[in-house]
């Protein structure tokens, strides 16, 4: 197969073109083509030879995603089902927000993390998606929507942590100046706990927002819930977290998915209290959304604003995630690369 060129940051670019015997500068003309026209051809790279784009085209791909499926929610959310070309799919969601688009991003094919209110636990691993595929589904959903996005989240199929060399590389492509341009503030990375690539990324000095998966501050309800904290327990996690405020100077988000029954209850508020005091954070409640063949259903109303108000009462700052796209299966937790048969195919030529 051909390589894809999304893969090459800037610097690489700039080697290739050494390689191909062409002036360095000409990486840069390449990369704007890319990143900010969104070309889906090298034909349409016009101010470079045709000398150069053959030998493009005779060694490199785009790797144009297609379309298997668009949903669009109610309240406006957009939920692609993408093919990557390998036989593999993943699904990224569109979001709307006042201050703009934002996209969220799947980093793997199939997620390891088995976290048991989660759809993409479904989903057998299967590989990472490179960095050039985790840039293309912005590109894609760009090309198809026809706007600018502003934010992009980590938050869809797998976890980012366990994909960190080709997020990071991802990130630094999305953040050039010369290319898409996205502030590192515009960009959210979610983990469910991998504790050694917190602190690699503390050590990364970037802007970017981290987000804790939490869910719960007792380690017996946690590691029911979520199997990575019988290896990273919440002491581990709270530690790895500490170290990133500090050298970051970031507030961290934690989510915490209220299950009805479950961590929903007053207890569980204290202890959360107990576990974050002091802490330079805020924790995104969520509304967890019932999956197929899941345990955990959706708290109450009552009790996900009592929850709120008892952390706000007690100086944490706390907020109620809004839900977008539940009715699509394009909510928190629900993204398993899933086509739905009945719908009315949207796959768009590209």
């Amino acid at each position: 197969m051909k390589k894809n060129i999304k893969d090459y940051n800037l610097d690489e670019l700039k080697q290739l073109m050494v390689e191909l015997g062409e002036k360095p500068y000409r990486a840069e003309q390449i990369f704007k083509w890319i990143f900010i026209e969104n070309v889906t051809s090298f034909d349409e790279m016009t101010n470079i030879s045709i000398d150069l784009r053959n030998k493009l085209k005779e060694n490199f791909d785009l790797h144009i995603f297609n379309i298997i499926q668009k949903q669009v929610s109610k309240d406006g959310t957009k939920k692609y089902l993408f093919d990557v070309l390998d036989g593999n799919a993943i699904e990224s969601v569109l979001m709307e927000y006042k201050h703009g688009f934002t996209i969220c991003v799947s980093s793997q094919i199939g997620c390891k993390m088995g976290c048991k209110f989660c759809a993409s636990t479904g989903v057998k691993f299967a590989r990472n998606l490179s960095s050039g595929e985790i840039v293309e589904q912005l590109l894609a959903v760009q090309r198809d929507e026809n706007i600018k996005i502003s934010n992009l989240v980590f938050m869809g199929i797998g976890e980012p942590l366990d994909n960190y060399d080709n997020v990071m590389k991802a990130i630094k492509i999305l953040n050039n100046q010369k290319g898409i341009n996205m502030g590192a503030r515009h960009i959210s990375i979610s983990t469910s706990g991998l504790v050694p690539k917190i602190y690699k990324l503390a050590d990364e000095d970037l802007q970017c927002t981290l987000s804790i998966s939490l869910h719960s501050s007792n380690n017996k309800k946690r590691s029911e819930m979520m199997p990575v904290n019988d290896v990273y327990n919440i002491e581990e996690l709270i530690k790895a977290c500490k170290y990133y405020i500090e050298k970051t100077n970031k507030r961290i988000s934690f989510e915490y998915a209220l299950a009805k029954e479950d961590n929903d209850n007053l207890k569980d508020a204290k202890e959360l209290v107990k576990l974050l005091n002091g802490m330079l954070c805020h924790v995104n409640l969520i509304p967890i959304n019932r999956i197929e063949n899941g345990k955990y259903s959706k708290s109450t109303n009552e009790n996900i604003m009592k929850f709120r108000d008892y952390l706000n009462e007690k100086g944490i700052v706390a907020t109620i995630r809004r839900e977008l796209g539940s009715d699509i299966d394009a909510a928190c937790g629900q993204l398993r690369k899933k086509e739905v048969k009945k719908c009315e195919p949207t796959q768009k030529p590209i």
